[in-house]
C-alpha cells in the first residue's frame, strides 16, 4: 500500500523531533511505499540536510512552516507588526471570494475566542471552529494561499470584534492594538499547512493511508487528505502537542492575551485531529491520558510504545560486569527540565553516607543558549559542594562530581557510558518517554528515577521511583543500592528482560505492520472514474501491472538499488509552496 508520512520539523531532515522513529518505521516495512510530506521549522533545520531515504520512499515533498520576516516580526514590537500586517499588502481576492475569506475567519475567531463558561463552547462536531478552519481550507484550495488574506486589516479587525464579543473572557478581552496585531501575525503562521499546495488527486489524494508522526501542524494535511479525498487518517504521538505548547507558552515573546488565543485554537485542533483519525497511537499512557483530556475517545487509541535499538546495548547487557559498584551515572541532554540541581544536592547526602561514592555526568553537548547557562551553573555548583580532594599532600585534587562527553578514548558510546557505573539515576521535573531510562534497562542497570512523564509505565517495578524535587528521597534510594549489590543485580535483570519485551524495534514495527492492514481494510475503496464502468464497477485491465511499480516505470530504471559508492538512488522531490496565485473575481 502507499503510506503518506506526515512529519512537523523532523523526518526525512537530519535534526528534528522523531527522526529515528520514523526512519527505522520506514525502513522497517520495505513493502509499503511511502510518500513523505514533511514541514520544516527553520533555515537551520533545511541547511542540516536529509538523512539517507531507503528506496521504497518513491516523493519527498517538503515545506517550510517559516518566513525569513519571522524572526523579526517576534522581535520588532508594535512598529515593526504594524509595518508586516497593516501595510504590508492586502489580499487579492475579488468581492465574493473576500466575502467568503471575512465569514470563514469570522467562524474560526468567534471559536477560539469563546470561553466554556459563556456557554459558547463548540459543539462535539468541532461546531464553528471546523466550519471556519475547512471552509479557509477550501478557498485556499480554490483560490490560491491565504498567506496575503490573512496578513490584512480585515483580519486584525475580525479578530478584534471577536474578542470584544459578548461571551468572551476576561483575558481576552484585556487585548491591546498590539496584541490584535501579534495575534493576526500568530494565526497566520500556524494556519501556513492551509495554504499548501500537497491537496490534489496526484498527491495527499494518491495514498491509500495518511500517517501523522504528530499532532498539531503534522496532522493538519492529514484532515483535509479525509476531508478531500476520504483518505483515513493514523495519528501517532510520543508526546503532546497541545501540552508542550502549554509549557512553552510562558517564554513566548507576546502577552496573556494571545497566549490564550493560541492555547485555544491549538486545543480545538488536538480534538479535532483526535475527532476525525480513525486511529490514535499513543508512545505510553501518559500521553493517552493527555489525549483523553484533549478529546481523544479511549474506543480509538491503541497504545504503541516507541521501538528502540536494542542491539547497540546487547554487549553490556549481556555480560556479567556490574559496572562500578560505587559509580552513580546520569545520562542526556543537560536541561532545566533534567533538574541536575536536585542530582548535586542528592550526591551531596550520598557522599555523606558512603564517601568513596562517584558521579559522572554524560552530557550531550548543545548550542542552545539556554542549554550551556544551565551547564555552567551546574559546574559552578558542584565545584562549590565537592572541592577537588586528593589523597595525600603530593597527590592532584579530583573531584566525585565529572561532566563528560561521550565519543572521547575512555568512554567512545552510548553503551560504554552506562556501562561506566552500577545505579543510573534520572532527575527530571518534568520528562515524556524517558528514553535514557529504557537505554539503562536494555544495559542491565538498576535505576532510581523520579515520578514523572511515563517513568512508572516504562520502568513497572524494576527500578526505584521517588517522588520529583525531593534531593533527599533521590539520595536515599541511591545509597540503598549502592549498599545492596545483590538488589542491584536483579534489578538489573529484571529491567533488561522488561525492555527487550516492550520496547524494541521489532515490536514496534509488528504493531504497525497489523494497524496499516487493519485500517486498510475499513477504509472504502477509492476508484477512479476511469476505471470503472457505467455501473460503478472496476474494468478488468485499466490499470495496467506495470502501474505498481516503485518509481516511474516508463522511464529506464536501474538494474541495482544503490549506485557503486554505496549510495541509493534519490528520491523525487517537490518542494512545496506556502501558497499559490491569489486570484480574484469582480
Amino acid at each position: 500500500m502507499r503510506i503518506g508520512l506526515l512529519t512537523d520539523g523532523g523526518y526525512p531532515y537530519a535534526a528534528g523531533e522523531s527522526r529515528l522513529w520514523c526512519d527505522r518505521l520506514v525502513r522497517g516495512l520495505p513493502q509499503h511505499e511511502f510518500d513523505l510530506f514533511a514541514l520544516s521549522r527553520s533555515a537551520h533545520q533545511e541547511d542540516q540536510g536529509w538523512v539517507r531515504l531507503p528506496h521504497h520512499v518513491s516523493r519527498v515533498r517538503t515545506a517550510p512552516l517559516w518566513t525569513p520576516e519571522d524572526g523579526t516580526r517576534r522581535g520588532s514590537g508594535e512598529r515593526g507588526l504594524l509595518a508586516r500586517l497593516v501595510t504590508g499588502g492586502g489580499a487579492s481576492y475579488g468581492r465574493r471570494d473576500h466575502r467568503r475569506f471575512a465569514g470563514h475567519l469570522r467562524a474560526l475567531a468567534t471559536a477560539i475566542c469563546a470561553t466554556e463558561d459563556a456557554g459558547t463552547e463548540p459543539a462535539t462536531d468541532g461546531g464553528l471552529f471546523t466550519e471556519g478552519l475547512y471552509g479557509l481550507a477550501e478557498l485556499a484550495r480554490e483560490r490560491g494561499g491565504l498567506h496575503l488574506a490573512l496578513r490584512s486589516e480585515t483580519t486584525v479587525r475580525i479578530l478584534e470584534a471577536a474578542s470584544r464579543a459578548r461571551g468572551t473572557g476576561r483575558t481576552v478581552q484585556s487585548a491591546t492594538v498590539v496584541d490584535h496585531l501579534a495575534r493576526a501575525a500568530e494565526l497566520e503562521r500556524v494556519l501556513r499547512p492551509l495554504s499548501l499546495d500537497w491537496y490534489a488527486s496526484e498527491s495527499l489524494g494518491a495514498v491509500d493511508l495518511c500517517h501523522a508522526a504528530s499532532g498539531g501542524a503534522a496532522a493538519i494535511p492529514g484532515l483535509l487528505a479525509k476531508r478531500f479525498f476520504g483518505v483515513p487518517l493514523l495519528v501517532t504521538e510520543h508526546g503532546v502537542q497541545l501540552r508542550a505548547h502549554h509549557l512553552a507558552a510562558p517564554d513566548a515573546p507576546f502577552g496573556a492575551p494571545v497566549r490564550a488565543l493560541l492555547a485555544t485554537f491549538h486545543g480545538l485542533l488536538a480534538a479535532e485531529v483526535y475527532r476525525q483519525a480513525a486511529l490514535i497511537t499513543p508512545g505510553n499512557t501518559h500521553v493517552r491520558r493527555w489525549q483523553q483530556r484533549c478529546g481523544a475517545d479511549p474506543a480509538k487509541q491503541r497504545t504503541v510504545y516507541p521501538g528502540m535499538a536494542a542491539e547497540r546495548f546487547a554487549r553490556v547487557g549481556e555480560h556479567d560486569d556490574q559496572g562500578g559498584p560505587d559509580t552513580l551515572v546520569w545520562v542526556g541532554r543537560i536541561e532545566p527540565a533534567k533538574d541536575l540541581i536536585a542530582l548535586l544536592h542528592a550526591f551531596a547526602e550520598v557522599r555523606r553516607a558512603e564517601p568513596a561514592a562517584r558521579l559522572r555526568i554524560f552530557g550531550a553537548p548543545s548550542d542552545e543558549r539556554e542549554a550551556t547557562t544551565y551547564t555552567a551553573h551546574c559546574r559552578a555548583l558542584a565545584a562549590q559542594l565537592f572541592p577537588d580532594e586528593a589523597t595525600g599532600i603530593h597527590a592532584e585534587g579530583v573531584s566525585p562530581v565529572t561532566f563528560e562527553e561521550i565519543g572521547g578514548p575512555e568512554v567512545p558510546d552510548l553503551a560504554e557510558a552506562y556501562a561506566a557505573g552500577g545505579v543510573t539515576v534520572l532527575s527530571s521535573a518534568v520528562e515524556g518517554f524517558p528514553i535514557s531510562l529504557v537505554e539503562s534497562m536494555f544495559c542491565g542497570r538498576a535505576t532510581v528515577s523520579t515520578d514523572v512523564g511515563a517513568v512508572v509505565e516504562v520502568i513497572g517495578g524494576t527500578g526505584l521511583v521517588v517522588p520529583p524535587r525531593n534531593p533527599r528521597a533521590l539520595a536515599d534510594a541511591c545509597i540503598a543500592l549502592l549498599r545492596d549489590p545483590e538488589r542491584r543485580a536483579r534489578l538489573g535483570a529484571a529491567a533488561r528482560a522488561r525492555a527487550l519485551e516492550l520496547f524494541t524495534v521489532e515490536q514496534n514495527l509488528a504493531a504497525f505492520r497489523g494497524i496499516y492492514l487493519e485500517l486498510i481494510s475499513h477504509a472504502p475503496v477509492r476508484r477512479e472514474a476511469d476505471v470503472v464502468d457505467a455501473d460503478g464497477e472496476p474494468l478488468l485491465f485499466a490499470t495496467p501491472a506495470e502501474s505498481r511499480l516503485l518509481g516511474h516505470w516508463t522511464q529506464p530504471q536501474p538494474s541495482v538499488t544503490s549506485w557503486a559508492d554505496g549510495s541509493e538512488p534519490e528520491p523525487v522531490c517537490v518542494r512545496a509552496a506556502t501558497g499559490g496565485p491569489e486570484d480574484g473575481d469582480a
